[in-house]
């Protein structure tokens, strides 16, 4: 509730004069504390103007004395000069507030402020709404932890870069031969050389003076669907057909007649029968020999020789013997089918594609800043310029 108002006026005018005239009429019933700036114009000479517009007595009533005077009168509360003020104001709030005068203590309703947020957690009775939550290191111990264990304690034991993989990415640190088939993994998909799409995108984005980062991106933003990224797919699409025991056949006509999509992790440009991808005999020669299980790659197998019966170049491809050799190392690491479906869903097995072929970029981005190229044009006389040709 309010107590009292404080009016400041200043010379000019007749504003103070028409808040006398509502007291006079009893509209303004509260107290008031009242003080016109100025009175120093009574010591010069003549009609002084103040900084304020129009802020200049024309009359005798208009000065700041007069004013003060008037208010007084009137029963405003108007102290005897300017620094007065703040000691009437405490002066009238503490008599306002005296039961002997009348003004009961209990008018004025005191309101228990709730402690700040700040307050409330250093005292531990609150806790701060957190925006992000992390389930796989934590920084804010005496040392860095990776799933709980201390960086020391990594190093100490002699954990493998895919041993930190492991840890963080699949929170689990994985048996030996799991641990060694990532790292396969990572050496096979590490380059393939300058001529495919990543490698080409990062040379040329070098050669235009950008930065490893930008470099880098430029690289990684070409893997999808036709460029490494069909590892999650072919993982998708076989484990599908052999959970749902289709005959290789049956599978391959399904995925052109129902999904009408070529079989991801199946075909290769320059690779065949006769020509056979080295990365891909390393990984089947790996996976025959350490896995516990080998069911999806054998399923694999199985209907490449339906589609090399078609094309000879129809073969499993890299891509592809990855995505069924992972779904067969997570199946002998106790994963159930729901959890590899959602790794395959999130792109965790891209992911070591991405991993490995980065590696290669950062090689391609460093060779062209050390050979010191320029910037890169396309040949015209590799590009076809037809104009004519319909829309």
């Amino acid at each position: 509730k309010i107590k009292f108002s404080i009016m400041i006026g200043e010379v000019g005018g007749k504003s103070e004069y028409k808040v006398i005239e509502a007291i006079k009429n009893k509209l303004i019933t509260k107290p008031i504390i009242g003080w016109c700036i100025g009175t120093v114009s009574d010591y010069f000479g003549g009609s002084i103007q103040f900084g304020h517009a129009g802020a200049k007595a024309d009359k005798a009533s208009e000065s700041a004395v007069q004013k003060n005077k008037a208010m007084k009168q009137a029963g405003i509360f108007v102290p005897n000069g300017f620094n007065q003020l703040p000691y009437l104001v405490k002066e009238l709030y503490e008599s306002l507030t005296d039961n002997t005068v009348g003004n009961s203590s209990q008018d004025i309703n005191i309101i228990d402020l709730p402690l700040d947020c700040e307050t409330l957690v250093k005292t531990n009775k609150a806790r701060k709404k957190t925006h992000f939550v992390c389930t796989i290191s934590n920084d804010t111990k005496e040392e860095i932890t990776y799933c709980n264990m201390p960086i020391t304690e990594i190093v100490e034991k002699k954990y493998t870069v895919t041993d930190i993989i492991g840890l963080l990415w699949f929170k689990q640190k994985f048996p030996v031969w799991a641990s060694n088939f990532i790292d396969l993994i990572i050496k096979l998909t590490a380059d393939h050389g300058p001529a495919v799409s990543g490698a080409h995108n990062t040379r040329v984005t070098a050669r235009a003076g950008k930065d490893l980062t930008a470099s880098i991106a430029s690289g990684i933003l070409t893997i999808g669907p036709r460029f490494g990224g069909a590892i999650d797919a072919a993982a998708k699409y076989f484990k599908m057909a052999y959970e749902n025991k289709m005959e290789p056949e049956d599978f391959v006509e399904y995925m052109k007649n129902v999904e009408k999509i070529p079989i991801p992790g199946i075909g290769h440009r320059i690779k065949s029968t006769k020509n056979p991808d080295k990365r891909v005999s390393l990984l089947k020669n790996y996976v025959f020999n350490k896995f516990p299980t080998c069911k999806l790659i054998n399923y694999a197998l199985d209907v490449e020789k339906v589609t090399t019966s078609k094309k000879e170049n129809l073969i499993l491809n890299v891509d592809g013997a990855i995505g069924v050799s992972l779904v067969d190392m997570f199946w002998a690491l106790n994963y159930k089918n729901k959890d590899i479906d959602n790794l395959i869903q999130r792109g965790a097995f891209n992911a070591f594609f991405v991993i490995g072929r980065t590696i290669g970029l950062i090689g391609h981005y460093l060779d062209e800043k050390r050979l010191n190229m320029p910037l890169y044009r396309h040949p015209v006389d590799d590009i076809l310029y037809d104009e004519e040709s319909p829309i």
